[in-house]
């Protein structure tokens, strides 16, 4: 008796792996993962190489104190150097006063001397006159006021003018009844002045209302 052989129907018979496998898709975490690397690597480079430490961008204190030495002698330099030209500037200065003064003394001597040369011409001539004297006296009186002239001097008479306290000295009032008052009605002694400056107030009398019996 033949032995009967068992026979696999089609639906009992398994089908064989595909050798082509799909690959399963990639998770939500996986997907997540890799862009926050990305945007890591990213932001890495734009921030570009690390910035040094606050201990690297210090100075070296010895830079520094020999910078600082170099300016302090910079300077104390510059301040001598101003120093001894203020000093000069002043010592010149007392100089040109100091001739100017004597310059000055020096033209007023040499002015007076031709005064001094009439007086004595004077004194020692005979026989003279009146007349004569008094020419010579005249004579020396021009180069007297000539002298002062050239030193800026120059005498007031304010006769008829307006009492002036700084230029004048009131010794003594006269009673009037015409004119205004506080008028110079006398001047006993000129006043002089040198440059606009007093350099000796005039000695007048000033006038006042006459008071009513």
């Amino acid at each position: 008796m033949t032995p009967e052989k068992d026979e696999q129907t089609p639906s009992q018979t398994q089908a064989p792996e595909s050798a082509d496998i799909e690959a399963a898709p990639p998770s939500e975490n996986g997907i997540g993962e890799a862009a926050s690397s990305t945007a890591a690597v990213s932001e890495t480079a734009a921030e570009g190489p690390p910035s040094p430490s606050p201990a690297d961008a210090l100075p070296d204190p010895a830079q520094l104190l020999r910078q600082l030495e170099l300016k302090v002698a910079e300077h104390y330099d510059a301040w001598l150097r101003a120093k001894a030209e203020a000093e000069n500037i002043r010592k010149r200065a007392e100089e040109e006063i100091a001739k100017a003064r004597r310059f000055a003394v020096d033209r007023f001597a040499a002015a007076l001397l031709p005064v001094k040369d009439s007086l004595e011409a004077a004194l020692s001539a005979e026989n003279q006159t009146v007349e004569s004297l008094r020419e010579g006296v005249l004579l020396t009186l021009k180069q007297l006021t000539a002298a002062l002239e050239q030193q800026g001097i120059a005498e007031e008479n304010p006769i008829g003018g307006k009492f002036d306290p700084n230029r004048h000295q009131a010794i003594g009032m006269i009673e009037t009844e015409e004119g205004e008052p506080n008028q110079i009605a006398q001047v006993l002694q000129k006043g002089y002045l040198i440059h606009e400056r007093v350099l000796r107030p005039a000695l007048v009398m000033i006038t006042k209302p006459r008071a009513n019996p």
